[in-house]
């Protein structure tokens, strides 16, 4: 497959060290050697090689660099790869990148060296994916999860399933155009329906495992509410080890909505520090509450915070209320003063969920609640180097279809229904696993999903 030959700087923008460019494409290496100026041109180089020299133009140079040549097909998208490492000023890289897309290069689009490398054969399209999920993995267990998709665990498995399915329906043709016996029919019923249980026993394993997938991809959007100064900003500030949030005694400080991530025991959190939910006739206050009021109603997951100083108000009995029927943990703050709310009522509103005891001022308390964090969301923890792990929202989305596909040749078959008929849907479950991997995907969907990708990726 020939494509034209993309330049981008696959570096974050700003100053550091070094910066690098990357091209790939056919003329990837012809284009860089005529900038660069050195005692070897880089067309004679071999393939894995690294040389030291200047960019110029007219004469005139520009960067003193590093430069990487990679031959096709040993490269990450099977093209000739061109890696120009420049001192990391943003001036200076982007004169070296204008002079490229000057002397014959193509400003790459969102993740199209990634593209290339699907199109060419060199990744399918959740391994594709799982690069993206590796660049935003915010725990170790989340990198992990992305670092064997990449070495394709999932695409194994799927295209095993895929093969299982393609197996039976290559059987179900044959007794279908050369009947031997009375009873085919019969006997082709059953062995499609015990192919059929087998690949939904897979299937279903996965979607086993999609919960907490999604969570160590994404994250929790955790929502810190409680009436105010009961120690909401302390709390997200002794979670993140860092004085973001004004803390101070003043009713009503947190104005604004905060929002921070933070690695609780594997359980990636995107905390949310919400104002005090409270009648106020501030109005500046009273949008911050409305404000707290919808992050709570978007919430995954919720902390609600009480003063153990002070007796359960109305308000405390509302925020229990608000917080029903989601997953929460009831931080009961300030076990360093005087106990005066009635801890039965507490443990009797909480329910079946977590109830910790914690001081942020004498920072007590903490490695107790991340526990309970930890317990609510992988208890009986998945292992994130089983290779059956499924964290991606379109793949997740893609197997419960497969699912309903076969449930519909499983109803076919009970319901005694022509097997010619009752195949379509287990293709349709073919077709469905195969756009996880991309065997069968369209063009607007690769599209869309590569457009998610940064520059240079």
């Amino acid at each position: 497959m020939d494509f034209d030959t993309i330049a981008a700087i696959s570096t974050p923008p700003g100053e550091g060290a070094i910066a690098i460019i990357r091209l790939s494409g056919d003329e990837a290496i012809q284009i860089a050697d005529r900038i660069f100026y050195a005692k070897k041109r880089l067309n004679e180089a071999e393939s894995h090689t690294i040389h030291y020299g200047h960019i110029k133009e007219n004469n005139e140079v520009i960067e003193e660099v590093m430069v990487s040549v990679m031959r096709a097909p040993r490269t990450f998208t099977r093209e000739d790869v061109v890696e120009i490492n420049c001192h990391g000023g943003i001036v200076s890289v982007n004169r070296v990148l204008q002079l490229l897309l000057r002397t014959g290069a193509r400003l790459a689009e969102p993740g199209e060296f990634t593209k290339r490398a699907f199109l060419n054969g060199r990744i399918d399209l959740s391994q594709a994916e799982a690069v993206m999920d590796l660049i935003r993995a915010k725990t170790d267990r989340a990198m992990g999860v992305a670092l064997r998709q990449m070495d394709g665990n999932l695409s194994r498995l799927i295209r095993n399933l895929r093969q299982e399915i393609l197996d039976a329906l290559a059987q179900v043709e044959v007794n279908i155009d050369y009947p031997e016996y009375d009873d085919v029919e019969e006997m082709t019923q059953q062995m499609l329906l015990e192919k059929t249980r087998l690949v939904k026993a897979s299937v279903e394993q996965l979607l086993q495992t999609a919960q907490q997938g999604k969570i160590l991809r994404e994250g929790l959007a955790t929502a810190i509410i409680g009436r105010p100064n009961v120690g909401k900003s302390s709390l997200l500030n002794q979670l993140i080890q860092e004085d973001k949030a004004i803390v101070t005694d003043i009713a009503g400080t947190t104005r604004d909505i905060i929002e921070e991530y933070v690695n609780v025991r594997g359980v990636p959190l995107r905390l949310i520090d919400t104002a005090g939910i409270r009648e106020t006739e501030d109005i500046v206050e009273k949008i911050g509450v409305e404000r707290s009021r919808k992050a709570l109603s978007e919430a995954d997951f919720i902390l609600l915070v009480l003063n153990q100083h002070e007796p359960l108000t109305k308000e405390d009995y509302a925020l229990f209320e608000a917080a029903s029927g989601q997953q929460f943990v009831v931080v009961l703050n300030k076990t360093d003063l005087e106990r005066e709310m009635d801890l039965e009522e507490v443990y009797r509103l909480a329910g079946d969920h977590p109830v910790v005891l914690t001081s942020m001022v004498e920072e007590q308390g903490a490695i107790q609640l991340e526990e309970a964090i930890k317990k609510m969301f992988f208890e009986g923890e998945i292992d994130a180097g089983d290779a059956t792990y499924v964290s991606n929202v379109r793949h997740i989305a893609l197997l419960h279809q497969a699912q309903e596909a076969l449930d519909a040749v499983i109803s076919g078959v009970d319901m005694g229904m022509p097997v010619d008929i009752v195949q379509i849907d287990m293709t349709r479950a073919w077709d469905l696993l195969g756009e996880i991997t991309g065997d069968s995907v369209q063009d607007e969907l690769l599209d869309q999903l590569f457009n998610q990708f940064c520059l240079g990726k």
